[in-house]
């Protein structure tokens, strides 16, 4: 069990350190991390508790790139439907949601990578719809981030702007389904000494990714929000044929 916790917590940091240079989040990749430990419904617990760990270190580290207007048109949209998705979240088979979050997730990923210069513009209501579906799906799949760092990405925002906003807005949809997750009963205590943990890999994976991130241009960084995009997606449509 020991050598087991070693190899979570290594993957994890991985992930934060991942998650941090994307842009959108460890979610993506922690969901199918924590799905080989424990069950689905812990793993949207743990992750909703983890995710919001690694948003306060994103806040903190990249703090001055907060874009308040984003966060609004985003933010209370995703906040007003992570809670709709997570209480259907018992009700709703999601295969067939996640196949087609697949296929869109690859398609625009490519579509921003060979047209480079293609943008949308950050009118209210490409955010207001973006926000809510990020977190409507955060709420019913455990991950939404893909959905917003594909938004953020197509408004071409700096990197410190992009991470600062999308944390801030990630935190308030966390904080709302780790609520209905707990009261869904998919916290447990037992899972206590974990949550605590990955405390500590949420503050030393976010340093890590800002280190790297100081080094890496514009462009480049851009470059990684959407081949991450694409590898969330094509993961995503892989494991549901296997």
């Amino acid at each position: 069990m020991t050598e087991e916790l070693v190899i979570f917590f290594v993957l994890s940091l991985i992930a934060e350190i991942l998650g941090t240079l994307s842009g959108f989040g460890s979610s993506v990749l922690f969901v199918p991390i924590a799905a080989y430990f424990f069950d689905f419904h812990a793993v949207l617990g743990i992750t909703a508790l983890f995710h919001i760990f690694s948003n306060i270190s994103k806040i903190f580290f990249f703090r001055k790139g907060i874009d308040w207007k984003v966060v609004l048109w985003i933010g209370i949209p995703a906040v007003l439907f992570v809670s709709l998705g997570a209480l259907l979240s018992k009700r709703i088979n999601v295969t067939y949601l996640e196949t087609a979050l697949a296929v869109f997730l690859i398609s625009f990923s490519i579509l921003f990578l060979i047209f480079q210069k293609v943008k949308l513009h950050p009118r209210p209501v490409n955010m207001v719809i973006g926000g809510g579906v990020s977190g409507f799906l955060a709420g019913l799949v455990g991950t939404g981030g893909a959905i917003r760092g594909m938004l953020l990405s197509a408004f071409s925002m700096q990197k410190d702007v992009f991470i600062a906003t999308s944390a801030f807005v990630d935190f308030g949809v966390d904080l709302s389904r780790g609520v209905v997750y707990i009261f869904n009963g998919f916290v447990k205590m037992e899972y206590l000494p974990i949550v605590l943990g990955l405390l500590l890999v949420s503050i030393a994976g976010t340093y890590i990714g800002k280190i790297i991130l100081e080094k890496l241009s514009e462009k480049t960084f851009r470059y990684i929000v959407l081949f991450m995009i694409l590898a969330v997606g094509s993961a995503t449509l892989i494991s549901q044929f296997v």
